[in-house]
């Protein structure tokens, strides 16, 4: 029984079970500071980009010792499979990046992601202390630098305005009622959406004073105009 046990777990299960457990903490501990911030990515799809690539990392130290064992002259590199890991997850983080107009958020939470994988591929090595070490410089990055870049960063003077419309739609009919609002237009842009939608992103000067209730309104309105929202 101990040898059919041994035959199906392996030699190296205990430590391959404490390396993925170790992988599992540390980049749930990335996952969930993005998850409490409500981005795209959190608390699960860190946990499984840290335990995949740790489970990669595992399987190119001890997944080929019986085959290498079998064939004297055979040579392998374990730093194959880690590298295609990492330049393999960036369409995950690839598809954490939303762009709306000219804005773009999700960068960050890309960029956790790929860092994550790259925690679970060290944990696999059985290197914890730098795992734990980076883990802890990532989440100090991510809790205490955003407030700190907020002390140094300049307001933005401007807001983008985004309207679902139908394709028959008058944009003189739009740009009246920002002139109506005093609202400066910087920069309009169009852009074919689904089911013959339009997207439309207009870059406006902010205005403290705006009634925005109103302003929705009166967009809301239009003939045509099927959402309205704003990207601050």
């Amino acid at each position: 029984m101990d040898e059919f046990l041994e035959s199906l777990l392996g030699e190296e299960f205990l430590l391959v079970m404490t390396r993925i457990l170790f992988a599992l903490i540390l980049s749930g501990l990335i996952g969930f500071e993005r998850e409490i911030k409500n981005h795209s990515a959190g608390f699960r799809t860190h946990i499984l980009v840290g335990v995949g690539s740790c489970l990669m990392m595992l399987l190119s130290l001890y997944g080929f010792e019986a085959f290498m064992a079998s064939h004297n002259n055979l040579q392998f590199d374990p730093s194959r499979i880690p590298s295609y890991v990492i330049s393999g997850i960036g369409f995950l983080g690839a598809g954490t990046i939303i762009v709306y107009g000219g804005t773009i958020r999700g960068l960050t939470t890309a960029a956790s992601i790929w860092t994550v994988a790259g925690i679970g591929l060290v944990v696999g090595a059985g290197m914890y202390a730098v795992a734990f070490f980076t883990t802890l410089l990532i989440l100090l990055s991510l809790i205490f630098l955003n407030n700190f870049e907020k002390l140094f960063r300049k307001e933005s003077t401007i807001t983008l305005i985004q309207i679902v419309a139908l394709p028959n739609i008058k944009i003189k009919d739009v740009v009246s009622v920002f002139e109506k609002f005093n609202l400066t237009i910087q920069n309009v842009e169009i852009i074919q959406a689904e089911h013959n939608m339009r997207n439309i992103y207009i870059k406006v000067e902010k205005d403290a004073e705006l009634n925005r209730i109103q302003f929705f309104e009166e967009i809301s309105r239009i003939d045509n105009v099927k959402n309205i929202s704003e990207n601050k």
